[in-house]
């Protein structure tokens, strides 16, 4: 696919209100890492803290994963762009994905490798976005560092997938808990490259040994404690999302069957009402900041799948359009010098919007859905 093969439209006010959360989050959060030119990061506070370097050097928190996500943004955006016939800000998103990216690289001590096996599958899915948007501008620029990051995050997913438990992926280098978080997101990533059979055996371990029969959703994961298996039964929304959208890009006719019934269980079971209607609920800050508008994503993947049960897919689009409204409609403004006042969103649908100090990952949580909710069919 190129430029010239995308469908163009002029904004619509959900793409406004994407743009919106996009220059609110870039304003509040983004900028280069310990001032060097030519990177680009998000600080995980806003203001950072007294006495700090706003983004450090090689030290401090900073969360790879959370980096991963707001790379995952950023495409969106860009898409957006094209989408709007906007082909020069399409290739800005890019530069700036390209710059994301290689920091990512800089900051985790110029290594694509961490600790973490869901952190590498996040950046392997959102490195392959980029990829994509490329390919889309038809540029060509960098691509050897997007080849780089596939295939030595692949590689590593790959190694955590064993037989211990009887399959899935371990969920860090610790490998004493095979979990959904990791197993999730490496299935769609394999799925993406092609490799069905063997993206299709990580979700069929999930429903063997994660899926909850009673509840219709997928737990959390299995820990093994001097050789005993530990089941770690929480519910949290990013793995619905990833198990949802490896379902759907599998797309066979078991994979479809699964991915409606998984739509009507989030529905049943994750969800809380806000004037009326219902919207996903949240998980609060720190990591659960980014569960919900991970799920969001694979809802709107799935509302855009075709050959998925009209139902599920009415589903999935209702449950999009409502959360992303009621985080739009929660939003303030808050004062920041020098600059166009910036948008601050609510960290659940129907809550009051925090004050500073800001967390990123419920503000990008906000713009991923806001995002997500403009591509919906």
């Amino acid at each position: 696919m190129s430029a010239g093969d995308v469908t163009t439209r002029p904004p619509s006010a959900l793409d406004e209100r994407a743009a919106e959360a996009e220059r609110s989050v870039t304003a509040l959060f983004a900028g280069r890492l310990g001032g060097m030119p030519l990177t680009h990061l998000a600080r995980v506070v806003h203001p950072p803290p007294a006495g700090s370097r706003g983004f450090g050097g090689l030290r401090g928190p900073w969360h790879y994963w959370w980096q991963a996500h707001y790379l995952d943004a950023i495409v969106d955006a860009g898409l957006r762009a094209l989408r709007t016939g906007d082909p020069a800000g399409a290739q800005l998103r890019a530069g700036r994905g390209d710059r994301l990216l290689s920091t990512i690289r800089l900051r985790n001590r110029a290594r694509w490798v961490n600790a973490f096996y869901d952190d590498m599958a996040w950046l392997a899915l959102a490195s392959a976005r980029l990829q994509a948007l490329h390919d889309a501008l038809g540029r060509t620029a960098r691509r050897r560092r997007l080849r780089s990051a596939s295939r030595h995050l692949t590689e590593q997913l790959r190694s955590a997938h064993t037989d211990d438990v009887g399959g899935g992926l371990f969920w860090s280098r610790d490998r004493d808990f095979k979990n959904s978080p990791a197993t999730g997101p490496a299935a769609l990533h394999l799925a993406r490259l092609g490799a069905t059979d063997e993206a299709r055996r990580l979700v069929d371990w999930l429903y063997a040994r994660l899926w909850s029969a009673e509840s219709g959703l997928v737990l959390d994961g299995i820990r093994l404690r001097g050789g005993d298996e530990v089941l770690v039964p929480d519910v949290w929304s990013y793995n619905q999302g990833t198990v949802l959208g490896a379902l759907v890009t599998l797309g066979d006719g078991e994979s479809l069957a699964r991915a409606a019934a998984l739509v009507a269980a989030v529905d049943t079971h994750l969800t809380v009402e806000v004037d009326g209607r219902r919207a996903l609920r949240t998980h609060g800050g720190g990591d659960g900041g980014l569960f919900t508008g991970i799920l969001v994503r694979y809802l709107a993947l799935a509302a855009d799948t075709s050959d998925l049960d009209a139902e599920a897919r009415r589903t999935a689009r209702r449950l999009v359009a409502d959360t992303a409204d009621a985080l739009w409609c929660g939003r303030v403004t808050l004062a920041v010098a020098g600059r166009r006042d910036p948008s601050v969103f609510p960290l659940e649908p129907g809550g009051a919007a925090p004050g500073p100090p800001l967390e990123l990952s419920p503000q990008l949580q906000a713009w991923t859905t806001i995002e997500v909710a403009a591509t919906l069919p």
